[in-house]
């Protein structure tokens, strides 16, 4: 693949990211959290934050809210304290109207779903980001796990970079809930199939091999094992075609290791 923009053209768009969000107790872990926030600390300021989740399929392509709502507190079984967590940031309805121009196109229906708030996709990472909640936030549904597809999704949207919009896709680098098990604590011996996805992805994203990310299932070690279903690993797709269409495809891993079998591993497109 080659790049369409020149990447010392614009040096002030946004950076694109690719975050591994955590189930509600991650968020308890001093060492993701403080990584989250230094991560923070070392970007420009976003005039707005536009967040994909592996929390939210839905097709047509949709977007959250414009209006105030609650946070959706799509997980069970935890304890109370959890869905007592509030993320007030303001809404996004001129990022949504950008999008919305960007997206819309005959054959491709775009929808407001005005009573969707965000998910913990999106609101965990954004609390230990962002705390103050000052930055509007919208977030936007996948409407499909095809990675070429929500490539090109990315591309679209890359021109939000330059009004400051930060893109961030949220996932998580290896994810079978499986290997989840708290019992054994965080020092348990990590499954060989998530180091060795995890090796694979962070060779493959330093070598900006796009066409082997994006063929994934194929060209990775224990794909299959590390992604029993691909929703987690789908948010990055978007994020590497913002990053692609910038002509940003040089990544640093900001974030690395393992919680509880699952990879942590971060990325930032600048």
């Amino acid at each position: 693949m080659t790049t369409t923009v020149d990447p010392a053209a614009n040096t002030s768009r946004m950076p694109v990211l690719y975050l591994s969000h955590g189930a509600p107790p991650l968020a308890d872990d001093q060492t993701w959290t403080k990584e989250l926030a230094s991560w923070s600390a070392d970007l420009p300021r976003p005039e707005s934050i536009l967040m994909i989740s592996a929390h939210w399929e839905q097709a047509p392509l949709a977007l959250s809210a414009t209006t105030k709502v609650p946070l959706i507190y799509d997980f069970w079984g935890f304890p109370q304290r959890y869905y007592e967590v509030t993320y007030d940031a303001p809404t996004a309805p001129a990022l949504a109207a950008d999008v919305t121009k960007l997206l819309s196109a005959p054959g491709r229906p775009l929808h407001q779903v005005q009573g969707r708030g965000l998910d913990h996709g999106a609101y965990i990472p954004l609390v230990e980001m962002f705390p103050q909640a000052d930055v509007p936030v919208l977030q936007m549904s996948m409407p499909t796990l095809d990675p070429q597809e929500l490539f090109e999704i990315g591309r679209t949207i890359a021109p939000l970079r330059e009004q400051g919009t930060l893109i961030v896709g949220s996932g998580f680098t290896t994810h079978n809930l499986r290997w989840f098990n708290p019992g054994a604590g965080t020092q348990a011996p990590v499954p060989r199939a998530s180091q060795e996805f995890d090796a694979w992805a962070r060779e493959t994203m330093a070598s900006a091999d796009i066409d082997s990310m994006l063929d994934f299932l194929a060209k990775a070690p224990a794909a299959h094992e590390a992604h029993p279903r691909t929703e987690h690993f789908a948010p990055l797709f978007v994020a590497l075609g913002a990053a692609y269409e910038g002509g940003d495809l040089t990544s640093r891993s900001v974030i690395d290791g393992f919680w509880y079998g699952l990879s942590k591993r971060s990325w930032q497109f600048s």
